[in-house]
C-alpha cells in the first residue's frame, strides 16, 4: 500500500506518556487557585475524554466559569508537563530515530495541548521533521476535536496535500480516529503487557516498535 504521508500520535508514540498522577495534581492546583476544593476523579476523566458539557455542568454547580476553569487547567497541565521534561522524568523513545529516515511528509496529531507538543518537539530537536502539528487546546472547540473525532487528522492531511495517509498511534482511540478519517492505522505496542482491549483492536498494522515502520512504507 502506498502512503503519501505519515501522521503520528504524540504521547506514547514519540514521547513518553505524561504521568497521570502529576496531571491529576495539576488539576488539584487548578481548583485551589479558583478557590474550590477538589479535584473530583470524574473531572479528570472528563477532561481526558474532552467532555466539555460535563465539565461545564460541574463548573456551574461549583459557581466557576467553565472557560476560566479550562484556561487555568491548561496553564497548570502545560507547566507540569514541561517541568517533567526538564527534570528528566519524561523523554522521547529510542526508536523515534527511525523517523529521520522516512521520506514521506510527516505530521503530528495529538490530543495533548499544542503548547506542550510544540515545546517538547523543540526540546528534543524533532520539530524540523514534522511539516504540520495539531494538538487540542482545553477549549470547547479543542476538546471536541479530541480523538476519535477525525477533524485534526483530516486537517493535517489537507495541510500535507495527502490523500492516503497512515496514522501511527498506541491506543484503541487512535485506530478509531484513523477509521473515522478513512485511512489506515498502525497500533504501536512497545509493551508486550499492554491491555488486551488495546491489542485486540483491528488496526491495519500491529507493530512492536517504530523501527518496523519503514517495512510498512516500503
Amino acid at each position: 500500500m502506498y502512503y503519501d504521508a505519515v501522521l503520528f500520535d504524540f504521547d506514547g508514540v514519540v514521547v513518553e506518556t505524561p504521568s497521570s498522577q502529576r496531571l491529576y495534581d495539576a488539576l488539584g492546583r487548578t481548583y485551589e487557585k479558583l478557590g474550590r476544593s477538589g479535584p473530583a476523579a470524574e473531572t479528570f476523566q472528563e477532561l481526558m475524554r474532552g467532555d466539555f458539557e460535563s465539565i461545564a455542568d460541574r463548573c456551574h454547580s461549583l459557581g466557576i466559569d467553565a472557560d476560566a476553569f479550562c484556561a487555568q487547567a491548561a496553564r497548570e497541565m502545560v507547566r507540569t508537563q514541561c517541568e517533567e521534561v526538564e527534570r528528566g522524568l519524561r523523554s522521547i523513545y529510542d526508536d523515534v530515530a527511525v523517523v529521520r529516515s522516512l521520506e514521506a511528509p510527516l505530521g503530528i496529531v495529538s490530543d495533548n495541548h499544542p503548547t506542550v507538543v510544540s515545546t517538547l518537539l523543540d526540546r528534543f530537536g524533532l520539530r524540523p521533521l514534522f511539516e504540520t502539528v495539531y494538538g487540542c487546546p482545553l477549549t470547547p472547540g479543542g476538546l471536541a476535536r479530541r480523538k476519535p473525532d477525525p477533524t485534526n487528522i483530516e486537517a493535517a492531511m489537507d495541510a500535507l496535500g495527502a490523500d492516503a495517509a497512515l496514522y501511527v498511534g498506541d491506543r484503541a482511540v487512535d485506530v478509531r480516529a484513523a477509521d473515522n478519517a478513512g485511512i489506515d492505522s498502525v497500533l504501536l505496542s512497545r509493551d508486550g503487557d499492554r491491555d488486551r482491549s488495546e491489542t485486540a483492536v483491528e488496526a491495519t498494522y500491529h507493530l512492536p516498535s517504530l523501527s518496523r515502520l519503514p517495512s510498512v512504507l516500503a
